[in-house]
């Protein structure tokens, strides 16, 4: 039966607190205990987990029911000119499709790129067709090493102005791929990206009702989130933030009660800085109360 999952991205400083060994291999029983059942295990500084930990972290992930997705690094550009940096690019995501598929995890999580004019003449509208192309043929290249049957690509919205991957052009780089690419919608990004814009509900049933247009009910259904507050700048992103500085958006109660009159069941991974697994647990409890709510009221 599908619902509704709570993970964290990465481990929080408490995680290392409570396990001596500090081994990202008791981090599923951790978030279980603290009753979570997602993990992002994050890949950002480069894939170096090797396939005998991978399939560990699979089968301790499996024995708790938290669904594991991976991040790809944050080298990745899809937008690159350099034909070295497109092979890299390339290579990387490679590496964490295999990656995923070792241990188990459905998705694979990127960043697609820079968005800002590489040379002189240089458009946002020409990276985006750089990185249509260079999708393709990763695409092709996973496909031909099976690297795909059980695993999706999933490029996230991005929070600054001059990277490419705002939701227009993450949903294009899905839409031409469907089955393969399904999107990670990064609600904190969103939002920094719109210099604070998701004030009500509306908002975010907008955005999702968009994806809905474009990719389909289904992946509505399913949604990949990421989820945390966030402080902005004029040109977007600035740092991710947690629940304690209680100044920063956006604010969860409203992204929730959209889903639940939706009855979507997404993934909802919190990125808080240090603090992923116990907001990730303060968003599941705010959700049920809001639903409880709401049962009430029909």
């Amino acid at each position: 039966m599908n619902r509704i999952r709570f993970g964290a991205g990465g481990n929080s400083q408490s995680f290392y607190k409570d396990n001596p060994k500090k081994s990202s291999l008791e981090a599923c029983r951790w978030l279980f205990a603290k009753g979570l059942d997602a993990y992002e295990y994050e890949c950002t500084r480069g894939v170096k987990i090797s396939k005998e930990f991978a399939v560990k972290l699979g089968k301790e992930a499996k024995a708790c029911d938290v669904a594991l997705s991976l991040h790809a690094p944050y080298y990745i550009n899809l937008a690159a000119i350099n034909p070295e940096k497109q092979q890299a690019s390339m290579n990387h995501l490679l590496k964490s499709l295999e990656a995923a598929n070792w241990m188990g995890a459905t998705k694979v999580v990127f960043h697609p790129g820079s968005g800002n004019p590489a040379e002189e003449g240089d458009t946002r509208e020409k990276a985006l067709e750089r990185a249509k192309a260079l999708f393709e043929k990763i695409i092709e290249q996973a496909t031909q090493l099976e690297l795909l049957e059980d695993v999706y690509l999933a490029p996230e919205t991005m929070g600054k102005k001059n990277q490419l991957g705002n939701l227009d052009e993450v949903i294009a780089l899905c839409k031409e791929h469907p089955g393969v690419a399904y999107p990670t919608i990064d609600w904190a990004h969103l939002y920094a990206l719109g210099n604070g814009g998701l004030q009500k509900e509306e908002d975010f049933a907008i955005i999702l009702e968009k994806i809905e247009q474009a990719l389909g009910d289904e992946t509505c259904q399913h949604l990949h989130c990421h989820f945390s507050p966030i402080e902005y700048t004029v040109g977007g992103e600035k740092r991710h933030r947690n629940l304690s500085d209680e100044i920063y958006g956006p604010d969860f109660s409203l992204l929730a009660k959209v889903l639940i009159k939706k009855n979507y069941t997404p993934t909802i991974i919190c990125e808080s800085a240090s603090t992923q697994a116990e907001d990730a647990v303060a968003f599941k409890h705010m959700y049920r109360e809001l639903k409880r709510q709401h049962l009430s009221d029909i």
